[in-house]
């Protein structure tokens, strides 16, 4: 591993090191997708080459799965492989009782369905993605393209009444057009500052037409792996309630991780 890598990378390239020791031989692991994730895809791929670890990949995203492919990770499809023993994936937030906002790579969708069908779910993340309350990150909701302007007029409406900081939201672009997900969907991104009811704005969301799936992944995730720019990593357990530390020491040399930005 390269020194020169910001802590940001450094943290997420330990916390990906980490949750690699969760997959083991002959599982079926979902694979998430953005910049955290795509470091776990790259440790995989080290140990596929250089310890003959054999596993196959669900991916969440058609990025994803050309990265794993090109890691010589067997890849399938989530309908082929029915249900999953572990997926592993980042998110932009989690709080103290792993609760996630995922979506800022445009992939919920996928990212929470993969997840749901796993019998564990990993979250990689730095330590910045930790906050005492959600919502700080704009809550990504998955809407179909027709009628958009109506859906997030009518999703800006049902946070009347609910507790949040601010009810305005965003069509996320990709340049000068609308950022569109590999279902063919727009995202709004919310703009709350802060979420105290997860569980009803969830529920509210997802009952608004037009309303594919939100950002909130809650009571999905068993383990988080935080990762810190001084090579510690913490492994935190919400089901036993243990919380691990162990340090990973750099190394001052080239290898295949020189490549991977942000």
């Amino acid at each position: 591993m390269p020194s020169d890598l910001s802590p940001i990378d450094k943290a997420k390239f330990v916390a990906a090191k980490r949750a690699a020791r969760f997959v083991e031989p002959g599982m079926r692991v979902g694979l998430g997708t953005g910049s955290t994730a795509a470091w776990l895809v790259r440790c995989l791929g080290e140990l596929v080459r250089d310890e003959g670890l054999r596993f196959t990949g669900v991916p969440t995203s058609t990025r994803t799965a050309q990265l794993a492919r090109e890691e010589g990770i067997k890849v399938i499809g989530l309908d082929e492989a029915r249900w999953l023993d572990l997926t592993i994936d980042g998110a932009d937030e989690f709080d103290g009782d792993l609760n996630l906002i995922k979506g800022g790579g445009g992939a919920l969708l996928q990212e929470k369905i993969v997840a749901t069908a796993s019998d564990r779910m990993v979250v990689i993340a730095d330590i910045s993605k930790q906050v005492e309350a959600l919502g700080a990150f704009p809550l990504p909701v998955e809407v179909i393209p027709f009628g958009w302007q109506t859906t997030k007029t009518l999703v800006e409406e049902s946070l009347v009444g609910l507790d949040v900081l601010g009810r305005s939201s965003t069509l996320r672009m990709n340049g000068e057009a609308p950022f569109i997900t590999d279902e063919g969907n727009y995202i709004l991104d919310l703009h709350l500052h802060r979420i105290a009811n997860p569980r009803q704005l969830s529920l509210v969301l997802n009952q608004v037409p037009g309303v594919v799936e939100n950002g909130l992944f809650l009571d999905i995730c068993d383990h988080v792996i935080v990762g810190h720019g001084d090579g510690r990593v913490e492994v935190r357990n919400i089901n036993e309630g243990i919380v691990s530390t162990e340090r990973f020491d750099f190394l001052e040399e080239e290898n295949l991780f020189t490549d991977l930005g942000d």
